[in-house]
C-alpha cells in the first residue's frame, strides 16, 4: 500500500499518518523528517536547505523535490508507505510522479482529509504555551485547558499563542492551502486515486474511514 495524505493545516494528517504506519506496517514520511536528515547527514541537499530551515523558511520546491527523490533512491527505500506533507503543490506531484515510475512504484490512492475552517480554527486557534524555555508546557482551549484560564498549571506564567496559531495567521494558511491544491487535487482525481474522507470526530473515527476507502491489500504492493 502507498499512500499519500492531502489536507488543510490542523487536519490530521501526521497523526493520521502515523496510526497507518504502525498499524499496517507502512513507512511514515514526513518532509520535515526528510529534511532533518539530510541535515544531520550534511548531504548535499541538506545543506542547502539548512538555512532556510534555520531562518524559519519554507525550503523551496525544486529543493523538496531533490530531498525526497534522494530519499525514495536509497538502497533502502520504503516500499509500502504513507507520505505526510508531501506533495504540496503541483510541481511537487510531478516531480514526485517521475520519481515513482522509475522506481516502478505505483500510488495505491490519495486521501483527502476533508475539514471545515471553523473546526481547523478550533484545533489551531485554541493552542496555547508556556513561554519559560525550561517549562514550555502547552494547552488547548478544549481538550486541555489549564486549571487557571491563561496560566501555566506548571509554573504560574501567563500563557501565550503562537503567531502561527492566531486566527488571522490560520485563515491565512488556509488560503495558501487552497492556492496550492487547486490544482493538485484534480491531478489526482484525473488518476482515479482521490478518496475523500471526513476529518472531522475522534481519531479512531477518522482512521476507520480511511482504511474503509483505501485498497485492500492482498499481500505487499
Amino acid at each position: 500500500m502507498r499512500l499519500i495524505l492531502v489536507g488543510p493545516p490542523g487536519s490530521g494528517k501526521g497523526t493520521q499518518a502515523k496510526l497507518l504506519g504502525e498499524r499496517l506496517g507502512l513507512t511514515h514520511i514526513a518532509t520535515g523528517d526528510i529534511l532533518r536528515e539530510a541535515i544531520r547527514l550534511r548531504t548535499p541537499p541538506g545543506r542547502k536547505a539548512k538555512p532556510y530551515l534555520k531562518a524559519g523558511k519554507l525550503v523551496p520546491d525544486g529543493l523538496v523535490n531533490d530531498l525526497v527523490a534522494q530519499r525514495f533512491r536509497r538502497n533502502d527505500r520504503p516500499e509500502r508507505f504513507v507520505m505526510d506533507g508531501y506533495p504540496r503543490t503541483l510541481a511537487q506531484a510531478a516531480s514526485f510522479d517521475q520519481v515513482l515510475r522509475q522506481e516502478f512504484l505505483d500510488l495505491s490512492a490519495v486521501v483527502l482529509l476533508a475539514v471545515g475552517d471553523e473546526e481547523i480554527l478550533r484545533r489551531l486557534g485554541g493552542r496555547w504555551s508556556c513561554p519559560k524555555t525550561d517549562c514550555k508546557a502547552t494547552y488547548h482551549d478544549p481538550t486541555k485547558p489549564p486549571r487557571t484560564p491563561g496560566i501555566c498549571d506548571r509554573c504560574g506564567t501567563q500563557l501565550i499563542q503562537r503567531d502561527d496559531d492566531k486566527p488571522d495567521t490560520i485563515r491565512r494558511r488556509l488560503e495558501v492551502y487552497r492556492r496550492n491544491t487547486l490544482e493538485l487535487i484534480p491531478h489526482y482525481e484525473r488518476q482515479g486515486l482521490v478518496r475523500e474522507v471526513a476529518g472531522e470526530g475522534d481519531i479512531e473515527k477518522i482512521y476507520n474511514n480511511i482504511v474503509q476507502v483505501v485498497p485492500r491489500e492482498n499481500g505487499p504492493c
